[in-house]
């Protein structure tokens, strides 16, 4: 490609080329998600604005729609700019906001709003969780050993999602805490809202999960011997009739053993319940979803034994109010909570 080819997008910064082959798994995929499956490239939304700007074409000729169907046998080309190279620490970014529940001199537990992506990625450089708590803490006193794009983190939530997480102020508490999480022994607990009536009051899910082989996106439940394996307890807190444009909702508290990417949407999916608002797993029903365009996903409590202190730390948190909004639309539909729900539900509500 020639300098004169090179969409005006590209020559704002350096950038590279790069081909991408549709083969029999990409056959009739839209064009943006596609594009988001290949290797390094960015998210779904970044490479749909890579197509309105002109940076991309099927077979030499420029796309001009992100909605537009990718063939077998079609020769992709984008002009992907490139991310500035890495600096050492992170930029601290002090305008954003922290919700810090709990601060000593080793750890945070904080709660994470809808919209934040937890560390640097494609899109992402400067605008991150990562960069939040380098401005907050300062990069010499978190922990590196995640790497100097993730400083502090310890285990992340989906841009998304929202509640409770931790950061570690050190190597040793960091790595401390990733131990708890791979012994099973920090306790973290979600909320989250899905479609229809789970019948039991309480289940276990033990599957596989791996990457998607038809969506690079997706995550999905797996028996390849690969898949990694993901364990989720449940516990029904209140059950809503079904309406005129949904078949009902369930309240669910979830119990992570494991923590695998997506594992709780892909688990709800799996067992026919998928999360409200679920952009990737879930229903594309607006009417349904409530109006919801993010997953009704909230961590609502970590406890956990500290590290340094062996003092024992249990923070919870409120629902956010876009999804108290939900449950305050629904209200009216309740056939009840159970017994667990009525010890739980005051506490999310915030009563």
């Amino acid at each position: 490609m020639s300098d004169a080819e090179v969409p005006d997008i590209a020559l704002a910064r350096p950038s590279r080329v790069v081909d991408l082959l549709v083969g029999p798994e990409g056959d009739g995929s839209r064009l943006d998600a596609f594009l988001a499956g290949g290797d390094g490239m960015p998210s779904r939304s970044a490479c749909a604005k890579l197509v309105e700007g002109g940076a991309v074409s099927i077979n030499s000729t420029p796309a001009t729609s992100k909605s537009e169907r990718v063939m077998l046998g079609d020769r992709i080309q984008v002009v992907l700019p490139e991310l500035p190279a890495p600096t050492g620490a992170l930029r601290p970014n002090p305008d954003i906001p922290l919700d810090i529940r709990y601060e000593d001199e080793h750890l945070i537990v904080l709660s994470k709003q809808a919209g934040l992506v937890c560390h640097p990625s494609p899109g992402h450089v400067d605008d991150t969780l990562a960069n939040a708590l380098v401005a907050h803490c300062g990069a010499a006193h978190l922990g590196m050993l995640q790497g100097e794009d993730r400083p502090g983190i310890v285990h992340r939530l989906d841009m998304d999602t929202t509640g409770l997480m931790l950061a570690a102020k050190d190597d040793d508490t960091q790595r401390a805490l990733q131990d708890l999480i791979r012994l099973r022994t920090l306790d973290r607990r979600y909320i989250t809202l899905v479609h229809g009536y789970v019948a039991a009051n309480e289940g276990t899910i033990t599957t596989g999960i791996a990457r998607s082989r038809r969506d690079r996106l997706r995550m999905a439940v797996s028996d390849d011997p690969l898949a990694r394996e993901a364990i989720t307890t449940f516990r029904v807190l209140e059950r809503f009739e079904a309406g005129r444009f949904d078949d009902g909702y369930t309240l669910v508290e979830c119990h992570l053993y494991t923590g695998r990417t997506h594992q709780i949407r892909v688990h709800m999916r799996h067992i026919n319940h998928a999360c409200v608002g679920d952009p990737l797993y879930g229903r594309g029903d607006e009417r349904a979803n409530r109006g919801l365009r993010r997953q009704f996903l909230h961590s609502w409590r970590v406890s956990f034994d500290h590290p340094v202190t062996g003092e024992r730390i249990s923070c919870r948190d409120t629902l956010p109010e876009d999804l108290l909004g939900i449950l305050k639309g629904i209200e009216s539909a309740s056939m009840g909570r159970t017994d667990v729900g009525e010890r739980i539900c005051p506490q999310l509500l915030g009563k």
